[in-house]
């Protein structure tokens, strides 16, 4: 029965709008990181997911995650097409109805395969990309959600992941990895990032939509609420500080775009644990998420994986690392609907976590990969070489970010910098009478 708490809702619908708006962030974000020829295709694959995975939630998504249970893996159909949903459908959290709980969880659904978009940029077929986007989140995505979040198995188990760990930034690392692997490296050295301001816009927006994706997770508006919402800036603050101070200790300059992959890092980290933890355990986390991910990207430097845009070693190596931060540092005090860590005298959790987030990770390699190769018997996979030379936006999409290409205005600057301009006569000084 629904019990009706307008507080909370009004909250979640604010969250829900504040999740939705992560996704153009993600867009900007990587938009800025690409070469000037690729920024819409790397763009409309954020934004299509708005939609397409919009679509495939209300057909079915959000009836595999949240209604029944097959062996503890997936779902069943009982609320396929939002069927039996109405004004006064309670959610799992009974002060909520159930249409705001569909509206959250799709935000989360739509943000997830679009972060996978960032490792095999410039590389992939936009038909490859739809297929793949529909198989990843069928097979990987929505299984996740269900034994995570569903009332599966892994949530029968005890396994804790406060906003997705495992559900979100795990798998879609791992499977960005999985990706990389299976399409190979670019042909062509893209120029990027081709506007760090482009990077900078999308990082806000992100921080500023990770509120509602960390601080919602709760529910409801309460103390647990409060103290995700601070953890989630604590940990990016620490985390964007530390990537900064390494890069520049190591690099010799402190690097404005390593300011911005440490906070993303940090946010990606501490998800999982934000409402299960206290503040300074959110900077621990913070401070060794900006060490941990920026080597991360350093050894998939040296493996020469053309993961382009760092998605493992951010989201990846992130979602790992804050799972197992959360099995070492759950604390009760701050959450008594959570668990002690392994510093707390529970052991036995941490090994839940740790089990649990290498499991995501086989699972979600094996799946993408073999999902790749399934759809390449289809559709090739990869673009032609022709078709990475001239860019994406224009051999696929047929359209351009900016009027005109860099090399396109060389010549022109060229022969105007060569041309004299003509000498000018004197102005005759008028007759004084």
């Amino acid at each position: 029965m629904l019990h009706l708490d307008t507080g909370n809702t009004g909250f979640m619908i604010l969250c829900s709008s504040l999740v939705m708006l992560m996704t153009p962030g993600l867009a900007f974000f990587y938009g800025g990181l690409v070469g000037r020829k690729n920024v819409l295709n790397i763009m409309i694959q954020s934004f299509v997911s708005m939609g397409w995975t919009t679509v495939l939630w209300y057909l079915y998504g959000f009836s595999l995650c949240f209604s029944g249970d097959w062996h503890g893996i997936i779902g069943n159909l009982h609320y396929i097409c939002m069927r039996g949903i109405r004004l006064d459908t309670p959610s799992p959290n009974d002060t909520i109805p159930m249409m705001v709980f569909f509206a959250y969880q799709m935000m989360f659904a739509i943000i997830t395969p679009a972060l996978i978009s960032g490792a095999f940029t410039n590389r992939v077929t936009f038909k490859a990309y739809m297929l793949f986007l529909t198989g990843w989140l069928t097979f990987v995505y929505f299984p996740f959600v269900h034994m995570v979040w569903g009332g599966g198995i892994l949530q029968q188990w005890g396994v804790l992941d406060f906003a997705g760990g495992i559900v979100v930034h795990n798998i879609a690392g791992i499977a960005a990895l999985a990706s990389v692997l299976y399409v190979g490296k670019r042909r062509v050295l893209d120029r990027g990032p081709h506007s760090i301001p482009l990077v900078a816009l999308g990082t806000g927006l992100l921080w500023f939509g990770w509120y509602g994706f960390n601080a919602g997770s709760e529910f409801r508006v309460d103390s647990v609420t409060a103290t995700a919402f601070v953890n989630t800036d604590i940990a990016a603050s620490f985390a964007a500080v530390a990537w900064l101070m390494i890069a520049w200790i190591r690099e010799k300059k402190p690097k404005f775009l390593g300011l911005l992959t440490g906070a993303v890092a940090g946010l990606a980290t501490v998800t999982p644990a934000a409402g299960y933890v206290s503040p300074t355990t959110a900077m621990f986390i913070g401070v060794i998420s900006g060490i941990v991910c920026y080597f991360a990207v350093e050894l998939k430097n040296m493996l020469h994986w053309d993961d382009a845009l760092d998605v493992w070693g951010v989201h990846g190596v992130g979602g790992f690392l804050g799972i197992v931060l959360l099995g070492v540092f759950a604390n009760r005090e701050f959450n008594p609907a959570g668990a002690d860590g392994l510093l707390r005298g529970n052991p036995t959790f941490f090994f839940k976590q740790l089990a649990a987030v290498l499991f995501s990770s086989v699972w979600a390699f094996i799946f993408t990969y073999a999902m790749l190769r399934i759809i390449d018997i289809f559709t090739p996979v990869k673009v032609d070489g022709q078709s990475e030379e001239d860019g994406l936006d224009s051999s696929l999409l047929g359209e351009h970010a900016y009027e005109y290409e860099l090399e396109d205005l060389a010549i022109p600057l060229a022969k105007r910098a060569e041309k004299k301009p003509e000498e000018e006569p004197e102005p005759e000084l008028a007759e004084v009478k």
